[in-house]
This record gives C-alpha cells, sequence and structure tokens, in this order.
C-alpha cells in the first residue's frame, strides 16, 4: 500500500473532519474520509485501516457513533459544547455592548468551529450583531488581560480614563488615574472594573473606556470591602454601578412584582405579605439616582418606607423632574 509522510497524521485528519463535517442527520461514511484523506493530504489507505482509526479514537474516549447500513456512517455524538451551550454563548457575545461588532464576530465565528458545519449554518442565520449598540474601543480584549494580570499578582494599575463628546469622540480627563484592581463584573451589559481608589476609595470604572492600561510595581491597597465574598455583595448592591451610600432600605411592592424583586436581589431575599396585594422587604443598597429612578419607575407599585433620608432624597429627585416639565 502506498505510503505517504503524512500517513503518522492520519487519525487526526479523520477527527478534525468528522468534528466538522458529521451530524446526526448527516453522518460521514468511510467512503467519504477515504476520499478525503487521498484529495486533501495524499494519503492512500484501505477501509480497514479506516474503521481501526474509528475504533482507536472510540477507545481514547472520543464519542463517535456507528450506524450500519447502506445510508449509515459515523457522527460524533458528544462534544465540548452541547448546541443549546454554544446557542448561550453566542447570544451572550452579540447582546454585549462592551464587545466591538469585529470582536463580537470573530468570537462568534470561533464559537461556531466548536459544532459541525451544519449546526454553525443554523447559529449564523439568528445572529444579529449589525446595528446593535456595542463598543468602539477595540482594545477591551487587552484591557481585561491586563486587569486580571494585575488582580493575580496584587499589583495596582495606571491608566487613562475618557468620555464620549458630542462630536463622537474620546475626549481624556486631564489626570492619570491609578487604581487597585479586585473584580470585574457585567452590569447592563457592561464590563466594569471594580476597584480602590486612592481619592475615591471603593469606586467602579467602566472598561471600555479605560485605555493605556499598565501594571503598576506597587502592591494594591488592601480594601476588605471588595476581597473574597465583600466583592460579590458590593456589586448586588451597585444599581448600574452608580456608587452611594451603603444604606439598609425598606420598602413596600405590589405582588405583581415579586420576579422583579428576587431578579435583582436573589432568593434569599425575606418578603413579608402586607395585605392581600402587597409585601414588604429589606435590602442594603448604595443609594444613588439610579436606584431611586428603578423604584419610581414602578409607580403606585413600588415605595420606600424607610429610612426618612432616603425618602426625602427620592422626593428631591422627583420634583427636579419635574421642574424639567
Amino acid at each position: 500500500m502506498p505510503k505517504s509522510d503524512n500517513q503518522k497524521l492520519k487519525i487526526f485528519y479523520i477527527l478534525d473532519y468528522l468534528e466538522k463535517n458529521s451530524h446526526q442527520d448527516h453522518p460521514v461514511r468511510a467512503a467519504e474520509l477515504l476520499n478525503m484523506l487521498e484529495r486533501q493530504h495524499n494519503i492512500v489507505c484501505d477501509r480497514k485501516t479506516v474503521y481501526s482509526d474509528i475504533a482507536a479514537l472510540q477507545d481514547y474516549g472520543v464519542d463517535i457513533v456507528s450506524i450500519p447500513g447502506k445510508n449509515g456512517g459515523y457522527y460524533i455524538a458528544s462534544r465540548n459544547f452541547e448546541l443549546p451551550e454554544l446557542k448561550l454563548l453566542i447570544n451572550a457575545v452579540q447582546s454585549s455592548k462592551y464587545l466591538t461588532e469585529k470582536k463580537s464576530r470573530e468570537l462568534i465565528e470561533k464559537l461556531c468551529t466548536e459544532c459541525s458545519v451544519y449546526d454553525a449554518q443554523l447559529m449564523r442565520r439568528d445572529v444579529l450583531v449589525s446595528g446593535r449598540v456595542k463598543s468602539m474601543n477595540e482594545t477591551i480584549y487587552y484591557n481585561v488581560d491586563t486587569i486580571q494580570e494585575a488582580i493575580g499578582e496584587n499589583k495596582q494599575i495606571t491608566f487613562r480614563y475618557f468620555d464620549w463628546g458630542i462630536d463622537g469622540k474620546r475626549h481624556y480627563r486631564t489626570k492619570n488615574y491609578q487604581a487597585s484592581p479586585y473584580g470585574l463584573c457585567q452590569d447592563n451589559e457592561n464590563c466594569y472594573l471594580l476597584a480602590h481608589s486612592p481619592r475615591y476609595g471603593v469606586t467602579s470604572y467602566r472598561v471600555d473606556r479605560m485605555s493605556d492600561i499598565q501594571m503598576s510595581g506597587e502592591l494594591r491597597t488592601p480594601c476588605p470591602e471588595l476581597t473574597g465574598k465583600a466583592l460579590t455583595e458590593h456589586a448586588n448592591r451597585l444599581f448600574q454601578m452608580f456608587s452611594g451610600d451603603a444604606t439598609t432600605v425598606k420598602l413596600r411592592f405590589h405582588r405583581e412584582l415579586t420576579n422583579v424583586v428576587i431578579d435583582r436581589f436573589g432568593r434569599d431575599t425575606m418578603l413579608i405579605p402586607d395585605g392581600e396585594d402587597y409585601f414588604v422587604f429589606t435590602v442594603k443598597v448604595a443609594v444613588s439616582p439610579m436606584f431611586l429612578s428603578w423604584v419610581i419607575g414602578f409607580g403606585q407599585k413600588a415605595k420606600i418606607l424607610h429610612p426618612q433620608s432616603v425618602i426625602d432624597e427620592c422626593r428631591e429627585l422627583c420634583r427636579q423632574a419635574m421642574e424639567q416639565y
């Protein structure tokens, strides 16, 4: 039997072809594998050799299903990612504001290589990236990598921060920033850095508005509020990452908003019935205009009961809004 320098790679070519082209509804026949090996890799072999390679891959743990009969063949039944998992990841990528359109497309294409060409075609039909609100900062990948490296090495970072002007251009703030990074989180489809700042204390930054990030030689400032479990608790108190005084607030909501409260504060939130149509609950939140606006948005179905200082802030926000009209 003629041999080529690629004979040692034959089993890898077969596995690669099955991963890309086999599907439950489109099994790959042995003749197709023989044709692929000869035409694409100049490898000539017989059916028995292909059968032996398939068996070796099955022994190795690859979930290859063999379908007997005239229209039978082989297909990979289980992969690194199941189809519903890939769809979930692709949906997250296409909806994330902090990823640019270009990076979103690149990531989706890479995810599509984790399934057969048939499933990939179906998933691409449902992908909508153009026209969605997306970040314009192409360096966000490298920003995240530098931040995670600094967290891992317990080092501070320096960076520049900018705002978008009405001219559509970046307008950098005059000073350079320095901070101790502690965690990255996603809120309202944006990526934020939770950090300790020498000037502001515990604060957050939009990662897509950071640039020129460099790891400093200085160790991070110890910050118990962002360490361990406290980091998650702090993130849960924020509304769209707006900082504010952490305050225990008592609220009264209509029963129709039960799902809203559970989704926002978690299933461990104690909801106490208050009459037939309402319930009260107490949570610790960062009181900010965003939190107050969230409550106001539910109209008569939501009310702040305590403390009086937060009630007064809510009234003042309403008064200022009414003066606009």
